[in-house]
């Protein structure tokens, strides 16, 4: 089961309040397959260490790309009846819900995993010469459960505990976290990505995928690109201590 590690000593050492555990996990991608086996490493974890206050964190990007998104929001919308999960937007939700609201952006999102989350809900893949955006999404609307759609309407920016920030990006360097923009924390790379500076919290962040959890002085990457590798990381904080399984 899981075992904390202290890490590597940094300038910043980040801890959250004492007696909470936080399991963080991040493009999940519509593998509902790798999703379940996560959810009882942490069962099972909370059953053996029972930590004053467990809390999960997801951190955006549940849908597209990947088999099962249908899936992964059923777990995702049942795992919420607990009232211990944060919920995260990541671009792929952002990116849906302006399909929704103009069609014309349509073919962008199926280029990006959209023709896997049709198929999710029983919708043929598309055939982009002959049908019409328009009548796609309204079908789409249609077969999406009312707690999905609301699932998806209620997605946070970003949860803060302790020292750490948790967000689906990243931030922009330079800006305070209270003022920083959606579409950085959705989707900035290369300026977060390069950045050696204290963002004024521990971030744990996803978006960009790694080969393993990249851990660093600022903060903690743990996008493994489930949907293409296999391999959907759960990182587990408590203290100063962070682990990634």
């Amino acid at each position: 089961m899981i075992s904390f590690a202290r890490r590597r000593r940094s300038i910043h050492k980040p801890h959250l309040p004492e007696g909470v555990r936080i399991y963080a996990i991040s493009d999940i991608h519509g593998c509902a397959h790798l999703l379940q086996p996560m959810l009882r490493v942490i069962d099972a974890d909370v059953a053996r260490s029972r930590p004053c206050y467990a809390i999960e964190v997801f951190m955006g990007d549940y849908i597209d790309r990947g088999p099962d998104t249908r899936a992964t929001l059923d777990i995702l919308v049942e795992r919420s009846r607990r009232g211990n999960a944060v919920f995260l937007k990541g671009n792929h939700e952002a990116f849906l819900v302006s399909v929704f609201e103009d069609p014309s952006l349509f073919e962008d999102w199926i280029a990006v995993g959209g023709t896997q989350t049709l198929m999710s809900y029983g919708l043929a893949p598309p055939d982009l010469k002959r049908d019409e955006p328009t009548s796609i999404l309204r079908d789409l609307i249609r077969a999406m459960p009312t707690e999905h759609l609301e699932f998806l309407d209620n997605l946070r920016l970003s949860f803060t505990c302790g020292d750490f920030f948790f967000v689906h990006a990243g931030v922009r360097p330079g800006v305070a976290l209270s003022e920083q923009q959606e579409n950085d924390l959705l989707w900035i790379r290369k300026e977060f990505l390069e950045s050696k500076k204290h963002f004024g919290k521990y971030v744990v962040h996803g978006h960009t995928p790694v080969r393993s959890a990249d851990v660093r002085n600022n903060r903690a990457n743990i996008d493994t690109g489930a949907y293409v590798t296999g391999n959907l990381t759960l990182m587990s904080i408590q203290g100063s201590s962070m682990l990634a399984v």
